[in-house]
C-alpha cells in the first residue's frame, strides 16, 4: 500500500469515528508509520485518534502527536480537578481503594497499588474521563501474586484458546518477578494487542516486554 493511499484511509477513519473530531488532525504516513498532529479537546479523544488509526489495515505503528487544548468551559483549578479524579476513582468498584491522583497544570499522576493489570487500566481510563484533564503519569506499583506459577504455559495455553491469534508464531518467556516477555510475528494490530492482553491477563504478571512484531 502506498502512503498516500495509507494516509487517506488512516484520515477516513478518523472521520468515521464519532469519538473523534477529525477537524483539527492531520495524518501524515511513511511505510507503514502513521503520525498523528494537530489538538485535540480532551484526553479522551486523542487516546480514540490513535487507537481509530491502529485499526486501518496496513499501519504498522502510530505515532501520536496530538496536543491535548482543553477547552474553556472544562478548564478548572489542578485541587478541584484531583478533588474530581479522586471521587471518579473511589466511586469505581474495579479501581483498588489505595489509588491516588496528584494533579499538576492539568497533568494527573497516579500512585498506589494493584494486584492486576486491569485495575491500574481502569483507573487510568476513569482519570483519563474526567474533564479537564490533560494527560496522564500512570505510577501504580503491580504487586506480584503469591504462589504464582507456570506462567508462560497458561499464557501458551491462552493464545491457543484465542481465535484472532496464531499461536505458532508467538513465543513467551519469564523471569522471576513477574516480568513476561512476548515475541513473534503477526499481521494485525488486532491480534498484537489480543496476544498482549492475554499475557497481562495472567495472575502473577508485572511486567510486559512486548516484541511482538506487525507484518502485513
Amino acid at each position: 500500500m502506498s502512503d498516500d493511499k495509507l494516509r487517506r484511509d488512516v484520515a477516513a477513519e478518523l472521520l468515521w469515528d464519532p469519538t473523534v473530531d477529525a477537524g483539527q488532525i492531520a495524518v501524515s504516513a511513511d511505510g507503514g508509520i502513521v503520525t498523528l498532529r494537530g489538538t485535540v479537546g480532551g484526553l479522551r479523544q486523542k487516546r480514540e485518534a490513535a487507537r481509530a488509526a491502529r485499526r486501518v489495515s496496513g499501519v504498522t505503528a502510530v505515532r501520536d502527536e496530538l496536543q491535548v487544548r482543553i477547552l474553556n468551559s472544562d478548564r478548572r483549578e489542578d485541587a478541584e480537578l484531583r478533588a474530581d479524579v479522586r471521587q471518579a476513582l473511589l466511586l469505581d468498584s474495579v479501581v483498588p481503594p489505595g489509588v491516588d491522583a496528584e494533579v499538576k497544570d492539568g497533568f494527573v499522576t497516579l500512585t498506589g497499588t494493584a494486584s492486576w493489570r486491569h485495575q491500574r487500566d481502569e483507573a487510568d481510563f476513569v482519570a483519563a474521563n474526567v474533564p479537564g484533564v490533560r494527560g496522564i503519569h500512570d505510577d501504580i506499583t503491580l504487586v506480584p501474586a503469591r504462589n504464582a506459577s507456570d506462567i508462560a504455559t497458561r499464557i501458551a495455553a491462552a493464545f491457543r484458546r484465542n481465535a484472532l491469534l496464531d499461536a505458532d508464531d508467538l513465543s513467551v518467556s519469564t523471569t522471576c518477578f513477574g516480568m513476561v516477555t512476548v515475541a513473534g510475528v503477526v499481521h494485525s494490530w488486532a491480534e498484537h494487542d489480543g496476544a498482549v492482553a492475554a499475557a497481562w491477563a495472567a495472575p502473577g504478571v508485572t511486567e510486559v516486554d512486548d516484541r511482538i512484531l506487525v507484518e502485513y
